[in-house]
């Protein structure tokens, strides 16, 4: 099992839990301390990970960081924790003083379920304001994981890590603050906009004037570019596609990568997830054109599981034959994709040894089990997205 489902696996005993964990102790016990021993931490091991570190301030002594982890003997990674539904912000300044009293080189804030990672980008050994790494547990991103990934004791290096953290720190940042923007543009952000359209005084009634205009105007263009995404798939009828060759349809440009939808993003997970008793999930990729979204073994675009294509309120999902030709066939909901698992995988087996491929290849032969056993649904997506 690979780190992501051992972390799934955690986080839903997190979500169990997290009523009946009253107190800061409780906290500390039943979900930071495992989360630690996720990462592969001995947390029972003093000389690894010491709880309640010395982190005397100024005058003061016998100040006490909650947790210290150990790298030959010093402290390369401090630990602040709080109870469950404290609000860390009111707590950064805390973590603040003890950073600079030792030679750790990353402070984490958590009270179990958001997670604070910390670091000295902007002045040495003097804590930044911002986090460089912002997530929660029950909300944590592929991406998140994939830095989180970088904590494991494992895996642990100071130096790649703070190479990493800039970027991420302000690209965290910006996408926050264009989410504030696009919700309620602020007087500079709409008078930034007005500079090149509006050629009079930029008072205050025409900032009042032209504010719903410009968040109706950034709306619209998101929704527009959508649509434009979506009437691209629509118009590549099946018919057209086919005449295309598979090698043709691999010559993407590499410079200019698309981004799936959060949709195609929902539908790669759930196809990435009917592979977890056979592959490392880690191996199943997925590369978007403005076609289709591929799903890829090992990232190779000669070595594609099946391709998904969504038209309207209906998928056409498509996977090679023994010959890497197209078998096309439509779903009418995400989960149905579900019943074409053996053959994917067989598939799969076509690329390692790891696997025995079916003795009959025949996409179609599924179909029929898929359509008795699932109903249409008016609007397939609500259904999926809620879950």
């Amino acid at each position: 099992m690979d780190f992501a489902e051992q972390l799934a696996q955690f986080v839903k005993r997190v979500e169990s839990l997290q009523g009946s964990i009253p107190t800061e102790e409780a906290t500390k016990t039943a979900i930071i301390m495992p989360f630690f021993a996720l990462l592969g931490y001995d947390v029972f091991n003093p000389q690894e990970f010491v709880p309640e570190y010395v982190a005397d301030v100024g005058i003061k002594r016998g100040e006490k960081v909650d947790y210290a982890i150990l790298q030959d003997g010093e402290p390369v990674i401090i630990i602040e924790a709080k109870a469950l539904n404290r609000n860390l912000e009111k707590h950064d300044s805390q973590l603040f003083r003890y950073f600079s009293t030792t030679p750790a080189k990353f402070a984490i804030l958590t009270n179990g379920i958001r997670y604070r990672f910390f670091t000295d980008l902007e002045d040495q050994n003097k804590m930044d304001v911002l986090p460089f790494l912002d997530f929660s547990l029950l909300n944590i991103k592929e991406g998140q994981i994939e830095e989180l990934k970088k904590f494991q004791k494992e895996n642990f290096n100071v130096a790649k890590i703070f190479d990493s953290a800039s970027v991420l720190k302000y690209q965290s940042k910006f996408k926050q603050t264009l989410s504030e923007q696009f919700q309620n543009p602020s007087d500079e952000f709409v008078r930034l906009f007005l500079q090149d359209v509006y050629s009079g005084m930029k008072t205050q009634s025409v900032i009042e004037r032209f504010r719903p205009i410009l968040k109706r105007s950034m709306q619209e263009f998101i929704s527009e570019t959508m649509n434009d995404k979506i009437k691209t798939a629509l118009f590549d009828t099946p018919t057209q596609a086919a005449d295309k060759s598979v090698e043709t349809q691999q010559e993407i440009p590499q410079d200019a990568p698309l981004l799936p939808t959060e949709t195609e993003l929902n539908i790669y997970y759930h196809i990435k997830n009917l592979f977890k008793k056979y592959v490392n999930l880690e191996d199943i990729t997925y590369k978007k054109t403005e076609s289709y979204l591929a799903v890829l073994y090992k990232g190779n675009v000669r070595k594609w599981i099946c391709r998904i294509i969504m038209t309207g309120a209906q998928l056409i999902i498509i996977m090679p034959d023994q010959d890497k030709k197209e078998v096309r066939c439509s779903v009418s909901n995400p989960y149905e994709i579900g019943n074409y698992s053996r053959y994917l995988v067989s598939v799969i087996a076509r690329y390692t040894e790891l696997l025995q491929p079916l003795d009959v290849e025949n996409p179609p032969m599924y179909q029929v089990v898929m359509q008795r056993r699932f109903p249409k649904h008016s609007n397939p997506w609500e259904t999926f997205k809620a879950e």
